[in-house]
Protein backbone atom coordinates (compact mmCIF):
# COMPACT_ATOMS: atom_id res chain seq x y z
CA UNK A 1 0.00 0.00 0.00
CA UNK A 2 1.50 3.30 -1.11
CA UNK A 3 0.30 6.47 0.45
CA UNK A 4 -0.67 9.08 -2.13
CA UNK A 5 1.50 12.20 -2.13
CA UNK A 6 -0.08 15.57 -1.60
CA UNK A 7 -0.15 18.04 -4.50
CA UNK A 8 2.30 20.26 -2.62
CA UNK A 9 4.95 17.48 -2.49
CA UNK A 10 4.41 16.64 -6.16
CA UNK A 11 4.94 20.29 -7.11
CA UNK A 12 8.09 20.45 -4.99
CA UNK A 13 9.45 17.36 -6.71
CA UNK A 14 8.83 18.92 -10.11
CA UNK A 15 10.75 22.02 -9.07
CA UNK A 16 13.63 19.90 -7.74
CA UNK A 17 14.28 18.23 -11.07
CA UNK A 18 17.43 19.51 -12.75
CA UNK A 19 16.94 21.40 -15.97
CA UNK A 20 18.88 19.80 -18.79
CA UNK A 21 19.82 22.16 -21.54
CA UNK A 22 20.18 20.74 -24.99
CA UNK A 23 23.62 21.25 -26.43
CA UNK A 24 23.73 22.83 -29.83
CA UNK A 25 25.34 20.75 -32.55
CA UNK A 26 28.30 22.95 -33.46
CA UNK A 27 29.84 22.01 -36.84
CA UNK A 28 33.52 21.14 -36.64
CA UNK A 29 36.26 21.53 -39.22
CA UNK A 30 37.19 17.91 -38.42
CA UNK A 31 33.88 16.53 -39.72
CA UNK A 32 35.22 16.10 -43.25
CA UNK A 33 37.77 13.52 -42.06
CA UNK A 34 36.52 10.03 -43.01
CA UNK A 35 36.23 7.71 -40.00
CA UNK A 36 37.89 4.86 -41.93
CA UNK A 37 41.11 6.84 -42.39
CA UNK A 38 44.04 5.48 -40.40
CA UNK A 39 45.84 7.49 -37.75
CA UNK A 40 48.96 9.39 -38.71
CA UNK A 41 51.37 7.02 -36.94
CA UNK A 42 49.95 3.91 -38.66
CA UNK A 43 49.20 5.18 -42.17
CA UNK A 44 52.65 4.32 -43.61
CA UNK A 45 53.13 0.95 -41.88
CA UNK A 46 53.51 -1.75 -44.60
CA UNK A 47 51.80 -4.49 -42.55
CA UNK A 48 48.63 -2.44 -42.06
CA UNK A 49 46.88 -3.96 -45.11
CA UNK A 50 47.10 -7.50 -43.73
CA UNK A 51 45.66 -6.85 -40.27
CA UNK A 52 42.24 -7.88 -39.04
CA UNK A 53 39.23 -5.59 -39.55
CA UNK A 54 38.85 -5.14 -35.81
CA UNK A 55 42.46 -4.01 -35.46
CA UNK A 56 42.12 -1.75 -38.48
CA UNK A 57 39.04 -0.17 -36.93
CA UNK A 58 40.91 0.43 -33.66
CA UNK A 59 43.69 2.16 -35.59
CA UNK A 60 41.29 4.31 -37.62
CA UNK A 61 39.94 7.79 -36.85
CA UNK A 62 36.67 6.26 -35.65
CA UNK A 63 38.43 5.40 -32.36
CA UNK A 64 40.84 8.35 -32.43
CA UNK A 65 41.01 11.22 -29.99
CA UNK A 66 40.72 14.92 -30.78
CA UNK A 67 44.51 15.30 -30.68
CA UNK A 68 45.05 12.54 -33.25
CA UNK A 69 42.41 14.04 -35.55
CA UNK A 70 44.12 17.41 -35.22
CA UNK A 71 47.38 15.87 -36.48
CA UNK A 72 45.65 14.61 -39.61
CA UNK A 73 43.88 17.94 -40.21
CA UNK A 74 47.07 19.93 -39.73
CA UNK A 75 48.87 17.65 -42.15
CA UNK A 76 46.15 18.17 -44.76
CA UNK A 77 46.34 21.96 -44.46
CA UNK A 78 50.13 21.89 -44.61
CA UNK A 79 50.07 19.76 -47.77
CA UNK A 80 48.01 22.46 -49.52
CA UNK A 81 50.58 25.25 -49.06
CA UNK A 82 54.01 23.67 -48.56
CA UNK A 83 56.67 24.47 -51.17
CA UNK A 84 58.24 21.00 -51.31
CA UNK A 85 57.74 17.59 -49.64
CA UNK A 86 60.55 18.42 -47.20
CA UNK A 87 59.19 21.87 -46.31
CA UNK A 88 58.30 21.86 -42.60
CA UNK A 89 59.15 25.38 -41.41
CA UNK A 90 58.27 27.96 -44.05
CA UNK A 91 55.90 30.82 -43.34
CA UNK A 92 53.10 29.11 -45.25
CA UNK A 93 53.46 25.92 -43.19
CA UNK A 94 53.41 27.93 -39.94
CA UNK A 95 50.25 29.74 -41.07
CA UNK A 96 48.56 26.41 -41.89
CA UNK A 97 49.43 24.91 -38.49
CA UNK A 98 48.20 28.03 -36.69
CA UNK A 99 44.97 28.00 -38.73
CA UNK A 100 44.14 24.44 -37.64
CA UNK A 101 44.85 25.35 -34.01
CA UNK A 102 42.79 28.56 -34.16
CA UNK A 103 39.75 26.81 -35.64
CA UNK A 104 39.88 24.14 -32.95
CA UNK A 105 40.04 26.78 -30.22
CA UNK A 106 37.12 28.67 -31.80
CA UNK A 107 34.96 25.56 -31.64
CA UNK A 108 36.03 24.92 -28.05
CA UNK A 109 35.11 28.49 -27.04
CA UNK A 110 31.67 28.15 -28.63
CA UNK A 111 30.98 25.29 -26.22
CA UNK A 112 32.83 26.86 -23.26
CA UNK A 113 32.67 30.66 -23.64
CA UNK A 114 34.05 31.29 -20.12
CA UNK A 115 37.37 29.57 -20.78
CA UNK A 116 39.63 32.64 -20.56
CA UNK A 117 42.92 30.77 -20.84
CA UNK A 118 42.12 29.23 -24.23
CA UNK A 119 40.65 32.53 -25.41
CA UNK A 120 43.93 34.23 -24.58
CA UNK A 121 45.87 31.49 -26.41
CA UNK A 122 43.61 31.87 -29.44
CA UNK A 123 44.12 35.64 -29.58
CA UNK A 124 47.90 35.17 -29.33
CA UNK A 125 47.82 32.66 -32.20
CA UNK A 126 45.66 34.99 -34.30
CA UNK A 127 48.12 37.83 -33.72
CA UNK A 128 51.05 35.61 -34.65
CA UNK A 129 49.32 34.44 -37.83
CA UNK A 130 48.50 38.04 -38.76
CA UNK A 131 52.19 38.96 -38.49
CA UNK A 132 53.23 36.03 -40.68
CA UNK A 133 50.61 36.91 -43.30
CA UNK A 134 51.65 40.56 -43.20
CA UNK A 135 55.26 39.56 -43.89
CA UNK A 136 54.21 37.28 -46.75
CA UNK A 137 52.09 40.07 -48.21
CA UNK A 138 55.09 42.42 -48.25
CA UNK A 139 57.68 39.95 -49.54
CA UNK A 140 55.84 37.34 -51.67
CA UNK A 141 52.40 38.56 -52.61
CA UNK A 142 51.60 35.61 -54.91
CA UNK A 143 52.39 33.15 -52.11
CA UNK A 144 50.27 35.25 -49.73
CA UNK A 145 47.26 35.11 -52.09
CA UNK A 146 47.63 31.37 -52.65
CA UNK A 147 47.91 30.70 -48.89
CA UNK A 148 44.77 32.70 -48.09
CA UNK A 149 42.89 31.00 -50.93
CA UNK A 150 43.91 27.44 -50.01
CA UNK A 151 43.28 27.88 -46.27
CA UNK A 152 40.11 30.00 -46.73
CA UNK A 153 41.48 32.92 -44.71
CA UNK A 154 40.06 36.43 -45.01
CA UNK A 155 42.92 38.86 -44.41
CA UNK A 156 41.95 42.35 -43.27
CA UNK A 157 44.44 45.19 -43.53
CA UNK A 158 45.36 46.72 -40.17
CA UNK A 159 44.51 50.40 -39.59
CA UNK A 160 47.28 52.85 -40.53
CA UNK A 161 47.43 54.11 -36.94
CA UNK A 162 46.19 52.43 -33.80
CA UNK A 163 46.50 53.49 -30.20
CA UNK A 164 45.64 51.60 -27.07
CA UNK A 165 42.92 53.46 -25.19
CA UNK A 166 43.74 53.65 -21.48
CA UNK A 167 42.40 55.66 -18.56
CA UNK A 168 45.51 57.82 -18.53
CA UNK A 169 45.11 58.56 -22.25
CA UNK A 170 41.45 59.58 -21.75
CA UNK A 171 42.34 61.95 -18.89
CA UNK A 172 45.18 63.47 -20.91
CA UNK A 173 42.93 63.97 -23.94
CA UNK A 174 40.20 65.61 -21.83
CA UNK A 175 42.80 67.94 -20.27
CA UNK A 176 44.21 68.88 -23.68
CA UNK A 177 40.71 69.66 -24.98
CA UNK A 178 40.00 71.84 -21.97
CA UNK A 179 43.27 73.77 -22.45
CA UNK A 180 42.53 74.20 -26.15
CA UNK A 181 39.07 75.62 -25.41
CA UNK A 182 40.46 78.07 -22.85
CA UNK A 183 43.12 79.23 -25.31
CA UNK A 184 40.45 79.76 -27.98
CA UNK A 185 38.41 81.88 -25.55
CA UNK A 186 41.46 84.02 -24.71
CA UNK A 187 42.26 84.48 -28.39
CA UNK A 188 38.66 85.44 -29.13
CA UNK A 189 38.72 88.07 -26.36
CA UNK A 190 42.05 89.40 -27.65
CA UNK A 191 40.72 89.61 -31.21
CA UNK A 192 37.60 91.45 -29.99
CA UNK A 193 39.78 93.94 -28.10
CA UNK A 194 42.00 94.59 -31.13
CA UNK A 195 38.93 95.04 -33.31
CA UNK A 196 37.42 97.63 -30.96
CA UNK A 197 40.75 99.52 -30.86
CA UNK A 198 40.94 99.63 -34.66
CA UNK A 199 37.39 100.93 -34.89
CA UNK A 200 38.20 103.64 -32.28
CA UNK A 201 41.32 104.74 -34.23
CA UNK A 202 39.28 104.83 -37.43
CA UNK A 203 36.63 107.08 -35.83
CA UNK A 204 39.33 109.36 -34.40
CA UNK A 205 40.97 109.71 -37.83
CA UNK A 206 37.65 110.73 -39.42
CA UNK A 207 37.06 113.40 -36.85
Amino acid sequence: FHQACSPFIQTARCYARPVRRKRKDIPSHLDDLPPTMLKKDYADVPVINSVDDVVRRLLSLEMASQKEKMKIKTQQLVEKVRRSPNDNGSFEVQVAALTAKIRTLEEHLQRHPKDKKNRRCMLMDIDRRRKLLSYLRRVRYDTFENTCKQLNIQYTLPPPYSRRITKRWRVKKAFCLKVFQEVQKMKAAERLKQRSERQARARAAKE
